[in-house]
């Protein structure tokens, strides 16, 4: 369960800190440590212009997430077109917007916000839920081991899992491809 609150509470400083990435500079600086500089098409500034942001870890260090649809991709190549490849595996209203974020209205721009609130917490909430059922189960599955019986009770049906790591294209046959979850 503790897990389960660590978890929430990331996510919760998630949703505050991204609300700074609607600032294209913003997205910007989170790639100084990105692995494709020049000479392609997945440099910072096309990545950025394609809202995504740089979350490296250890074993993947190209790894980026959308700020808005919480799309994330992992092993690009250099000829991997961000905006291709973000729009081809998920629809994400900012990338959908038919102005310039700067010149959105007040209304618009709350009305976006809104969608942006209401996609990261559909998928916390998805999350939360299924990290919840996996505990139900394996403290469940203690219990019969414990009191060496099988309970009549029937298993949770699963809740939408996420969806399975796909790969962005533009990549050689036998070559790693980007692929991506979300959240």
């Amino acid at each position: 369960m503790e897990t389960l609150l660590q978890e929430l509470s990331s996510a919760s400083k998630l949703l505050t800190d991204f609300k700074e990435m609607y600032e294209y500079e913003t997205r910007l600086k989170t790639f100084t440590k990105w692995p494709f500089q020049k000479n392609c098409k997945c440099t910072p500034e096309n990545m950025a212009k394609a809202g995504f942001i740089h979350c490296p870890s250890a074993n993947e260090p190209d790894v980026a997430k959308c700020f808005f649809c919480l799309l994330e991709l992992v092993g690009w190549e250099p000829n991997d077109d961000p905006r291709e490849e973000h729009t081809k595996r998920h629809t994400c209203e900012f990338l959908s917007l038919p102005k310039h974020f700067d010149e959105l209205t007040m209304e618009e721009y709350y009305m976006l916000e809104m969608t942006r609130l209401r996609t990261f917490i559909c998928k916390v909430g998805r999350r939360t839920i299924n990290s919840f059922q996996e505990e139900v189960a394996a403290t469940r599955q203690r219990l019969v081991d414990y009191f060496g019986c099988r309970p009549q009770l029937p298993a949770p049906l699963p809740l939408g899992d996420e969806p399975a790591e796909q790969q962005p294209g533009g990549s050689t046959a036998g070559q790693q491809e980007p692929s991506t979850s979300e959240m």
